[in-house]
């Protein structure tokens, strides 16, 4: 009887994060230190004041297991763009520009070939978001940080930070029923659900293919398709917000869909129905070989851990939906209406090949 493989299985236990991340609310206690006036705080994060309508917002990112997958490839060019992305992906989602980024590199030993390779992919990743790399430190802990290659382990984090004015800010709230959600594609896995990709598809963490395998329905080698870098949406997303006003914007990484919900707190009432998919061959691929190796990935777990190839949502007033996709469409990001706010509160339902879905 094939077994349910959940992304608890895989190592990350959902439950246990949730319960954790309830001790961030301690760290309220330090917003009363704000120079300038009141923390604000947004469906995703918090932006403080500079000055009377000026706010910055302050993002730390990383990659996670990706980094894994890059050792074991022998690849280190990509991870980068990863990183970079990660931090100013999130950075606009408050509507603010990204200014300047900051890398912070733990090593097993900084190996000059690993060294060029990652500040590559960096500053590839900064030239795409237009944004200085103005700082940043590689640190050798070889006691801490071990690699699956020798001397090749390295964890890599970025920061970002990003300007807005007031008028500017994407606050999440007059969310209406009836509002229409644009999915912007992504390049397939991003840096999320890593840690189960990893364990389905390589034979280093019990999985089927060794990382130069070509599987049925992929174009190259898997290690480099899990590689692809994650896509960034500085350019299309800042554009967008100067020619319509934008409700939400929604990176979805960690839980994926379930993230909308987080909305719902600032235009109470809502729900969200999504019924436009269209991921790309690796997502398939992963349910499959799950399959082989006797066990399931159900559909609702996918949703839950991974974009399936949405990597970044807006939300718009209906009224502007037509200017909208005009504006998307000028970028390579292939926008497409993928769903609507609906009236069911807290309530995220997913049509997907004919079965519907929905997580509260």
């Amino acid at each position: 009887m094939p077994k349910n493989y959940t992304y608890d299985d895989a190592g990350v236990n959902r439950k246990k994060r949730v319960e954790s991340k309830k001790a961030l609310k301690d760290l309220q206690e330090t917003h009363k230190h704000s120079s300038f006036g009141e923390v604000m705080q947004l469906p995703y994060g918090n932006i403080f004041p500079i000055g009377q309508d000026t706010f910055l917002d302050l993002v730390i990112e990383g990659v996670g297991t990706k980094v894994l997958i890059a050792q074991l490839a022998q690849k280190y060019d990509t991870i980068g763009v990863d990183a970079v992305a990660m931090a100013v992906n999130d950075v606009i989602r408050s509507g603010a520009k990204p200014l300047a980024i900051a890398d912070n590199i733990h090593a097993q030993a900084s190996e000059p070939a690993l060294v060029k390779g990652w500040l590559k992919g960096i500053i590839e990743g900064a030239n795409e978001a237009e944004c200085p790399v103005t700082g940043g430190e590689t640190g050798d802990v070889a006691e801490i940080i071990k690699g699956i290659v020798e001397n090749a382990g390295f964890d890599m984090v970025v920061a970002s930070v990003g300007k807005v004015e007031k008028p500017e800010i994407i606050s999440g709230k007059d969310i209406k029923p009836g509002d229409p959600i644009i999915g912007l594609a992504s390049n397939g896995l991003h840096s999320n659900g890593i840690t189960l990709a990893r364990k389905i598809l390589f034979k280093q963490w019990g999985g089927k293919y060794m990382p130069q395998d070509i599987p049925e329905g992929i174009e190259r080698e898997i290690a480099l398709e899990v590689l692809e870098p994650t896509k960034i949406y500085v350019k299309p997303l800042l554009k967008l917000a100067r020619e319509v006003k934008v409700k939400a914007a929604v990176h979805i990484t960690g839980d994926a869909y379930l993230k909308f919900n987080n909305l719902a707190n600032y235009s109470p009432g809502i729900g969200f129905e999504f019924s436009s998919f269209k991921p790309q061959p690796i997502f398939e691929l992963i349910q499959k070989t799950a399959t082989e190796l006797g066990y399931i990935i159900t559909d609702e777990e996918m949703f839950k851990t991974f974009n399936m190839g949405w990597g970044f949502g807006v939300i718009v007033d209906k009224a502007e939906i037509d200017k909208a996709m005009n504006t998307l469409e000028q970028d390579s990001v292939n926008p497409e209406r993928i769903g609507k706010v609906t009236d069911k509160q807290k309530v995220v339902e997913i049509d997907y090949l004919n079965k519907h879905m929905v997580f509260t």
